[in-house]
């Protein structure tokens, strides 16, 4: 039985702990013991926010080991894992630590505030012989799961273009600090930028327009292109200022030489060229579901985790940061080293 504590309990958190509790009730031999926050006396009690649904409106913590500090959970418990679910500023420092300390560590996204901490972090994994995987939720949605089989497969031919998007209303708290979070550009944008570079590898080069609306909050709007020497032509955008009733929402259109799919945030359509289109036949379960599966079966097999490597994921964040660049240089071709 793998012994997991979770650091955090944000709304983030709170969407990790319903997938442990689930997981733990299905019988996949994990059990969620601990929760650490310096806030736990507040948070137990308050209602979760977040641009998603978590599984409850407030949480009964009755059972589990409460703790105001990573240091005391780790004093007080024998873990075999910790899940990260804390502000971005803190993940690398934390992750070293647990790393360090002999635990293996789930990392919700973004990796770092920074690419050089999440460079440090993959180091330090290395070096421990611990798994180390970033919640990089789309490589376990099974809409982007799907887009991802077809790109490899080739059913379609070579792909020509794609569009993906997201957007929801602004966030509270550290959160619009550019300083700590990295804006909408860290936090929200990173998800597509972290899927193109899944989907088609690290482009040559990005050029990328942003706008901050939220003052001190970074940029909140990006629309960014990514050149790949192939021709296709690549753009993604994020707006996390989009009030009202607005809600959340993602999506992704996506044009092969012979044919396109398109994800509307609730089916995907797949339209061939010469014959009638179809809705795909996807898994139900939610891409946060789903990736704690493939971190446990990693930990288990003792597997690197190829889906999701870190160095992969610290790959991302050097896109975005060479996106931000872009931004502040009202879009020029940003380079990224090979």
């Amino acid at each position: 039985m793998l012994k997991v504590g979770l650091a955090g309990f944000g709304f983030m958190g709170r969407m990790n702990f319903d997938q442990l509790v689930r997981l733990g009730e299905e019988g996949y031999g994990v059990t969620l013991t601990a929760i650490c926050d310096p806030q736990i006396g507040e948070l137990k009690h308050a209602a979760s926010g977040g641009n998603m649904s978590t599984a409850r409106e407030t949480y009964d913590l009755s059972a589990y080991n409460l703790y105001g500090s990573l240091e005391d959970m780790l004093a007080g418990e024998e873990l075999d894992a910790v899940c990260l679910a804390v502000p971005t500023f803190l993940h690398a420092d934390m992750a070293v630590y647990l790393l360090e300390r002999g635990c293996h560590v789930f990392c919700e996204k973004p990796m770092a505030r920074h690419s050089a901490e999440a460079w440090r972090m993959a180091d330090t994994a290395r070096r421990s012989g611990k798994t180390l995987m970033v919640g990089n939720c789309l490589r376990f949605w099974p809409a982007y799961e799907y887009l991802k089989s077809v790109v490899a497969g080739g059913e379609f031919g070579q792909v020509t273009e794609g569009c993906f998007y997201r957007g929801s209303g602004a966030p509270k708290g550290w959160l619009v600090n550019g300083e700590l979070s990295g804006g909408c550009m860290l936090d929200m944008h990173i998800h597509d930028t972290d899927m193109i570079q899944y989907l088609f590898g690290r482009p040559e080069r990005v050029s990328a327009l942003g706008r901050n609306v939220v003052p001190g909050s970074g940029y909140d709007i990006v629309s960014s292109h990514y050149y790949y020497q192939d021709g296709k032509v690549i753009n993604a955008q994020a707006d996390w200022t989009l009030e009202g009733d607005f809600g959340f929402s993602m999506g992704y259109r996506v044009n092969f030489e012979q044919g396109n799919v398109v994800f509307d945030g609730n089916r995907v359509r797949v339209n061939p060229n010469d014959r009638p289109g179809y809705v795909a036949q996807l898994p139900e379960d939610s891409g946060y579901y789903r990736e704690w599966i493939y971190f446990l079966e990693a930990i288990r097999s003792r597997k690197p985790v190829s889906t999701c490597l870190p160095e992969s994921t610290a790959a991302s964040l050097e896109i975005i940061e060479a996106e931000m660049e872009s931004a502040g240089r009202e879009g020029a071709w940003v380079r990224l080293e090979r």
